[in-house]
């Protein structure tokens, strides 16, 4: 039985299904809502696939599911699933970094401060995610000379003899007694202020107590919590605040292009700015920002992760409601996924977009830089080349000659630059003098300005044509020609061409050029013969306007029809007179008689 036959037996039910091929490897992992109906729309021919999904679809050979009680149950199994098989047609978020936090234990009763990448419910109290980690070890740094309370997990039921943090004033010794119970707790309180980013509210209560030690007369305690003062006033500045209003939040920008797609992620955590990171997700064609943001969310908190009260995003993902529940459940409260329209929410996440957006130029710039030095070695070009251009000539037996130029810059084509061009002086088939005229025309519309290298469509005759021109208009640039059927290509002066069957990026870049080339040459002759087929012989005499055209073939019916008549019954028409008619049957003989030759 083959997979459509097999639909008719799938429940109508919420589940997960796997496809996968002829080796049993899973290819791709989805849930559904209703798992038989979302099965069916892989194999319906009405609705049509992208080509991504199209090509997963032809490598299917089996399925299997597994029914949930309900949405949610089927979103925790899909991701487990996902982790799990890392299956090649799902968009995938390409990390498996943890991410490190504070870990303040306040449930014990000598509470200490440690590093985490896994976050438990355990009545502690977590600070994080740091991303990237730098300024997380930059606050533990001042926190541990400023603020001594221990680092070591030892148990303190019974007393034990103090280390060595004690000994360069690191640690109180509560292992020993030395301090008590209150005054320890005070610090403590202290530091979670400072984690908290409630600095303000920490200095203040500070500067009471140094005033009140010094009115004491204790002043080598005074001068301690001054220098604590001090330490935290400069702590104050590394701490980027963004509004203390914001409470909890993560910001999540979205820049998308045609194949991959960038997010760049603010954690803000009591309004402070804690950091940001940012992935790619490539093979997205197809994709919606609503698919991707659900992606790359139920991915990203997947991991041991604490998802805040709130995630801004740049558009509301898909199955919101369902990913809103999930992440309550893991947060332990309420979440909430929003698309703010205005005020500071709004500017983060444009923030955040442009971010992102910088971040996919930037990469983009990197990958054509190395494509095109990979190609300047291959062509053996003389320089790397900054932009490409591509010449082609269409024609039927020489009838509706064109070319077509194109040019690729920056990693796109560049329409602006595109020309074509109605081969009028070459009459009858000949490539080579067309590609000349292609050539020298283009060349005076770009004002001599060529591209660092040219592409010819053809073999070498073609090039060594295209050769001749540039030599006359004394243009030194590097220039191949590009052939097809088999894919290859001919440098000047080598006789023997080079293979673009190597599977290479900057192969593949060559000839889609060409193609590209090819294809707008194409598209200007169809153009041309459409016009021809449908044009009428009457617009070439002169003083047949449109009128008098329309009232010829609504009296007579055709052409031919008008051709038979006399030039006594084309005078009868309304607005024509004996020498129009004359003239009609003057040209349209004159015509046949052409077209017979």
């Amino acid at each position: 039985m083959d997979l459509p036959e097999r639909l008719s037996g799938v429940p109508e039910k919420p589940g997960v299904y796997l496809f996968k091929d002829g080796n049993n490897n899973v290819l791709y992992v989805g849930k559904a809502k209703e798992l038989r109906n979302r099965l069916r729309t892989y194999f319906q021919k009405s609705s049509p696939l992208d080509p991504r999904k199209a090509t997963m679809i032809r490598d299917v050979r089996d399925l299997e599911y597994t029914v949930t009680e309900n949405e949610l149950e089927a979103f925790v199994l899909e991701a487990n699933l996902i982790k799990r098989y890392r299956p090649r047609y799902n968009i995938l978020l390409r990390d498996d970094k943890s991410y490190p936090y504070l870990r303040l234990t306040v449930q014990e009763t000598w509470p200490c401060l440690e590093v985490v990448r896994k976050v438990q419910r355990d009545g502690a109290k977590y600070f994080g995610p740091y991303v990237p980690s730098g300024a997380m070890w930059e606050i533990l740094s001042f926190i541990r000379n400023n603020f001594p309370i221990r680092s070591c997990k030892h148990s303190l039921e019974k007393r034990i003899r103090p280390c060595m943090q004690y000994q360069i004033k690191r640690c109180a010794a509560p292992c020993d007694g030395r301090i008590p119970r209150s005054e320890y707790v005070k610090l403590v309180n202290e530091v979670r202020l400072i984690l908290e980013g409630k600095n303000k509210k920490l200095l203040d209560s500070l500067q009471k107590k140094m005033a009140r030690l010094s009115k004491e007369m204790r002043y080598e305690e005074a001068a301690l919590v001054r220098d604590r003062i001090k330490a935290i006033q400069k702590i104050s500045e590394v701490q980027k605040a963004v509004a203390p209003e914001l409470g909890d939040v993560d910001v999540i920008g979205l820049f998308k292009g045609d194949h991959a797609a960038v997010f760049k992620i603010l954690f803000i955590r009591n309004g402070i700015m804690l950091g940001s990171r940012h992935f790619y997700f490539r093979g997205i064609a197809g994709e919606t920002g609503n698919y991707l943001t659900k992606n790359f969310i139920g991915q990203f908190y997947g991991k041991e992760i604490i998802p805040p009260a709130e995630i801004l995003c740049s558009s509301m993902p898909e199955d919101v409601m369902i990913l809103s529940a999930w992440l309550s459940e893991k947060r332990g409260a309420k979440a909430k996924i929003i698309v703010p329209r205005g005020g500071m929410k709004r500017k983060l996440v444009e923030m955040a977009e442009e971010n992102a957006e910088i971040l996919m130029r930037s990469e983009r710039e990197t990958v054509r830089k190395t494509l095109l030095e990979e190609m300047a070695f291959f062509l053996r070009l003389r320089k790397v080349p900054d932009d490409v251009g591509a010449f082609d000539i269409s024609n039927i037996s020489g009838r509706e000659a064109v070319g077509a130029f194109v040019c690729w810059s920056e990693g796109d084509f560049r329409k602006e630059k595109y020309r074509h061009i109605k081969m009028d002086a070459i009459k009858g088939p000949d490539d080579y003098s067309m590609m000349k005229e292609m050539i020298r025309r283009t060349i005076k519309s770009l004002e001599y300005n060529l591209p660092d290298l040219t592409i010819i469509d053809g073999g070498s005759a073609h090039l060594d044509a295209a050769l001749e021109v540039f030599d006359e208009n004394k243009i030194d640039r590097d220039i191949v020609a590009v052939a097809k059927d088999p894919d290859r290509v001919f440098l000047r002066g080598d006789k023997s061409p080079l293979s673009l069957d190597d599977g290479k990026a900057s192969s593949l870049l060559l000839k889609k050029i060409r193609d590209e080339a090819h294809r707008f040459a194409i598209r200007y002759h169809k153009k041309l013969r459409t016009k021809r087929t449908f044009e009428s012989p009457l617009e070439k005499i002169q003083g047949i306007g449109k009128k008098r055209r329309f009232a010829l073939l609504r009296h007579f019916g055709s052409i031919d029809a008008i051709k038979s008549a006399t030039a006594e019954e084309i005078s009868r028409i309304n607005g024509l007179n004996r020498t129009l008619a004359e003239k009609i049957l003057s040209y349209l003989s004159h015509r046949g008689e052409k077209q017979d030759r």
